[in-house]
């Protein structure tokens, strides 16, 4: 007789449990409670007949029954992942990625011609929204989150501080002076508008009416096509100015509150296309950030 399994997901809770040594980071990775990764714990440890854990009174640490046993499911998962991939048939790693609309059109669609020279292995399908979600969608390998900090029960990692700016087409005649009597164009609930930017500089605003759009993509559409002015960020707007598609008329930058965010989904470490994808794209945009300090110095 084959000896009794336990069930799959208390695997993972342990997994993810030992990985932070936290009940509460575990429950954060698997969208679930902290008292319900607790009580996991708890029957996998009452099927095994041993403890994983020492409860601390600040950390959990592994037991030498839980040093033993993390190393085999770790392999497990590692070896299922390698087997789903050969029972549907490609030898290459998918990588479901979720970003919005806008970093997905300006940022990250021109890079992708280096990062498939680089991993070939490893194909990307990217899903893109208007809206950022509040939570990561159902098969997101990886999600790049513009927004505010993001709730701690999210396991997200900080990728950039951006900066914000008016952008409009070359030659378009504009002086701050008479800005607020030009068409301005901004992408609509962000903390980072037009009112933000003046103020951040002491400049007076008659608080202007603002045409909003729910995406970048449409707002640096008309900028570029001489309607007005738009405001932009580093990310989405640098590629377009290198191009001369776009021009910063005015020397002032604001931090933005909103940030970038990489938010992975609990099996990531199970996908070495997903690592791969979120190594490159932490030193591409840290790449970024060094050249525009560089060009600052």
């Amino acid at each position: 007789m084959h000896a009794p399994m336990p069930p799959l997901g208390w695997l993972r809770t342990f997994e993810a449990a030992a990985r932070h040594l936290s009940f509460t980071g575990a429950a954060r990775d698997l969208n679930m409670t902290q008292s319900a990764v607790s009580q996991q714990i708890k029957s996998l440890e009452s099927f095994l007949g041993r403890a994983l854990f020492h409860r601390r009174p600040r950390a959990l640490e592994l037991t030498e029954t839980g040093i033993t046993y993390l190393p085999v499911v770790r392999e497990a998962f590692r070896t299922l992942a390698r087997g789903t991939r050969a029972v549907t048939g490609t030898d290459q790693d998918v990588v479901q990625v979720q970003s919005n609309l806008s970093f997905a059109v300006y940022w990250l669609a021109p890079r992708l011609p280096r990062f498939r020279a680089s991993h070939p292995e490893v194909q990307l399908n990217i899903s893109t929204e208007l809206w950022e979600p509040r939570d990561m969608a159902e098969g997101v390998d990886v999600e790049i989150r513009f927004s505010l900090r993001p709730a701690d029960t999210v396991r997200a990692e900080l990728l950039h501080n951006d900066r914000y700016y008016p952008v409009c087409a070359p030659g378009y005649p504009v002086a701050l002076s008479d800005l607020a009597m030009q068409p301005l164009y901004d992408c609509s609930n962000l903390l980072c508008n037009w009112s933000a930017w003046a103020e951040d500089q002491a400049l007076p605003w008659p608080d202007p009416p603002v045409t909003y759009a729910t995406t970048f993509t449409v707002s640096l559409a008309v900028a570029q096509a001489g309607g007005g002015l738009a405001l932009a960020h580093d990310a989405i707007a640098s590629g377009l100015i290198a191009k001369d598609l776009l021009v910063a008329p005015f020397s002032h930058r604001a931090p933005m509150q909103e940030a970038y965010y990489l938010i992975l989904s609990p099996q990531a470490e199970y996908s070495p296309g997903t690592v791969a994808f979120a190594a490159w794209l932490r030193a591409e945009m840290a790449a970024d950030h060094n050249g525009r300090l560089g060009t600052q110095a």
